[in-house]
Parts: structure tokens; C-alpha cells; sequence
């Protein structure tokens, strides 16, 4: 029976693969998942070893951050369709790829303000151990309980449609997005880690542990993005 759910029919889903099959799968999705994280981590390292390289980009981001904006979300759509296609697993892997280094990038302005304006050093890593306990809560919930939160789709798109609407006014009318609007977004991305989470166990096929990475890689990435912005807000 198909389902409304981007995978379509449940069939072939690692919910219905042997068990070591199944287990195999969840094991590969997580370890590239932290093989994103990795990388993400040590692109950023790399950009702020070299000050002239971070000073340039945080520079041209801030400044151009809504051409920045609409060539990220056609980027990250294309390398979404990259790492959900039944391609060569090369092509999946160029997708999770792309899309690490687009976060990366992303990220410069945000990390300048933290690290450098402000110069506190405990803003990255606070945020960073926020990010990983509720990661882990909301993961243990899905293991734990086993529930379907297919139904949050409908909610996680609307969401972020109006998140996007009110980025490209603010970034247009010179208005700021504050706090509130910063903790509507970690719980956007919390119910986003949910909703993949629950994809792994339920709709995934045991082959397609790049885009389930990936999934959960975006949402992650969403919610330290979040976090950190209120701790900013917070220390100012």
C-alpha cells in the first residue's frame, strides 16, 4: 500500500529487511552521519586557520546572503536528489559531499560573529553539546519507542516555507529575526529529527544510508545553527 510519504510503498523499507540486514543499515546511516559531522567540523577548522580565507568569505556571505540563500536551497535540492537516486553510489556520495561543504559555508558568518566578534570561546562548543544531548533524547524517543512521525511531513514543510518567507522579508525590509523566531527553529528542527529518524526505522531502503545521512545531517545542522544563534543573542 503506498504511503504519503516520500519513499512511497513501504516495501523493500529496512523495517521489513532481516535483521542483520536492518541493523547493518542503521549502522552505516549513523556512521555517515558522524562522517559529515567530521568533515563539517574540519572544514570549518579549515577556513578559520586562515584568516584571510575567513575574513573574505564571512565578508562576501554577509553581504550577499540573499543570492547566498537562493543558491543553497537550489544546490542542497539538487544534492538532495543526488543522494536519494538509484545512481551510482559515487553520485549519492558527490550529493553528501556538496551538501557538508554548502553547510559549511553557510555556517562562516554565524561562527565569525561567535568566535571572533564576540570572542568567547565556550559559544561553539555550549552549543555544540546542546545540539548532541537533544539529538540523542529525540533519537532515544524513536529507537525506544518505535512510533511513525511520518505525519510531522506536512508540518516540517509549512514550517519552512514560512521560515523562508520571513528570512528573504527580513534580509528585503531590514528587519531582525529575533529570539522567538530563533526558538520556533530549533523546534522545527527537533521535529525534522523526528521525522527523519523515524524514516530510518520505517520508509528507508536498506541501500540508501547516503540519503538518510543526509537527511539527518540537514536537520542536525538546522537545530546547532538555531542553538547557537540564541546563545549569541544570550552573551549580547
Amino acid at each position: 500500500m503506498a504511503l504519503n510519504t516520500p519513499y512511497g510503498s513501504r516495501r523493500g523499507a529496512a523495517a521489513y529487511a532481516l535483521p542483520d540486514e536492518r541493523a547493518g543499515f542503521i549502522r552505516k546511516t549513523y556512521a555517515h552521519l558522524a562522517g559529515a559531522i567530521l568533515a563539517f567540523v574540519l572544514l570549518e577548522v579549515a577556513i578559520f586557520s586562515t584568516p584571510a580565507v575567513r575574513d573574505t568569505l564571512a565578508g562576501l556571505l554577509t553581504q550577499s546572503w540573499l543570492l547566498t540563500l537562493a543558491l543553497f536551497i537550489g544546490a542542497s535540492w539538487i544534492a538532495d536528489r543526488w543522494a536519494r537516486s538509484d545512481a551510482s553510489r559515487g553520485l549519492q556520495y558527490v550529493g553528501l559531499g556538496v551538501y557538508v561543504v554548502l553547510q559549511a559555508l553557510i555556517f562562516v558568518p554565524l561562527l565569525y560573529i561567535a568566535t571572533i566578534s564576540i570572542n568567547d570561546p565556550t559559544l561553539v562548543p555550549t552549543a555544540g553539546i546542546i545540539t548532541g544531548a537533544l539529538f540523542l533524547g529525540l533519537t532515544a524517543v524513536v529507537f525506544t519507542t518505535g512510533a511513525d512521525f511520518s505525519f510531522l511531513r506536512g508540518a516540517i514543510i509549512l514550517g519552512s516555507l514560512v521560515a523562508l518567507g520571513l528570512i528573504v522579508a527580513s534580509l528585503l525590509f531590514g528587519f531582525s529575526l529575533g529570539v522567538i523566531f530563533s526558538v520556533a527553529m530549533v523546534g522545527l528542527a527537533a521535529a525534522s529529527i523526528l521525522y527523519s529518524t523515524s524514516n530510518v526505522l520505517h520508509y528507508y531502503r536498506t541501500d540508501q544510508y547516503v540519503a538518510a545521512s543526509l537527511s539527518l545531517f540537514a536537520a542536525v545542522a538546522l537545530l546547532f545553527y538555531y542553538v547557537l544563534r540564541i546563545l549569541i543573542a544570550m552573551r549580547r
